[in-house]
């Protein structure tokens, strides 16, 4: 993936921070910190050719702002919302999303279903819950033709069979580029089975 010399030191001031905060809390695990680029950067930024071209989207859970800086980065004219419970998580988001001059991040220290949200194009979470948690917050946030997109490890199948019996939706499947035990799904018209 090429990108302009801005988004490149973006990615690179990026990495500088996380690597810097990591080592005060722990936003990425010791192991995944050493292949930063391929494990956490790139393996985000396959997601931004999957999202709608343009509307709101928000990163729930969004830690170390992955998917939700990388997308930023990529995208610095789009309205991001970066929600986090984790109060030392959020300010390193506030910190980050400052540094890198991205204005339109938004940043909600705040559990999912407390945050204020506007009607959303897409919602993306990478490793915060398994769907039958993520769908809720799915149907709530998202605007009509919305789309949730969440990359999965090897427990896809497992959750996709767990979701469906209490939600229906429009499933696409995208293998990842990055890790080849990773799916990468992208789900729309997503309702209740009890409405």
């Amino acid at each position: 993936m090429k990108h302009s010399s801005e988004t490149t030191e973006r990615f690179a001031a990026f990495r500088d921070l996380l690597l810097r905060w990591n080592v005060r809390i722990n936003l990425i695990s010791g192991e995944t910190a050493a292949d930063i680029d391929q494990r956490h950067i790139a393996d985000c930024a396959q997601l931004q050719p999957l999202l709608p071209k343009d509307g709101p989207i928000a990163d729930l859970g969004s830690g170390a702002g992955l998917p939700g800086l990388v997308l930023a980065i990529l995208q610095p004219e789009r309205e991001i919302h970066l929600v986090e419970s984790d109060k030392r998580k959020a300010a390193f988001l506030v910190e980050a999303s400052a540094q890198l001059q991205l204005p339109m991040v938004r940043v909600h220290a705040c559990r999912a279903e407390n945050a204020k949200l506007p009607p959303l194009a897409a919602i993306t979470a990478r490793a915060l819950a398994p769907l039958a948690v993520l769908l809720p917050h799915a149907a709530d946030f998202l605007a009509p033709g919305g789309m949730a997109l969440f990359p999965k490890g090897k427990t896809a199948e497992k959750e996709l069979t767990e979701a469906t019996q209490d939600w229906h939706f429009t499933l696409e499947r995208f293998p990842s580029a990055t890790n080849p035990e990773a799916t990468i799904l992208r789900l729309s018209n997503i309702h209740s089975v009890k409405h």
